[in-house]
Parts: C-alpha cells; structure tokens; sequence
C-alpha cells in the first residue's frame, strides 16, 4: 500500500474513532517530546559508540 493512502487511511479512521467517543485529540508538549526524544538518541548512541583506548 501507498504510503500516502496509508496515512489517509489512518487520518480517517482516529478522526471515526474520535467522533464515536466525543473526544478532542489530545494537545501535548512538543518541546518536552523533542527533548526527550533527542535524550534518548544521544544516550542511545553513547551507548552503541565502543569506549576509545585510554592514553597513557
């Protein structure tokens, strides 16, 4: 499947979901997510990188 129509797809049907249940989308802190994400790929990347040889 496209990926475009996949996302359609996915659009219309939490916006059916959404309208059976009487919610509104929930509004969230971009800037904690951006942090926490960016965190997690730095300690992610430390932990992936091998140690370099101590100098003498």
């Amino acid at each position: 499947m496209h990926p475009d129509i996949h996302l359609a797809l996915h659009h219309a049907r939490a916006a059916e979901l959404r309208a059976e249940t009487g919610t509104r989308p929930v509004t969230r802190n971009h800037d904690l997510r951006t942090r926490l994400g960016w965190t997690l790929i730095e300690v992610g990347l430390k932990l992936a990188t091998p140690p370099k040889p101590a100098t003498a």
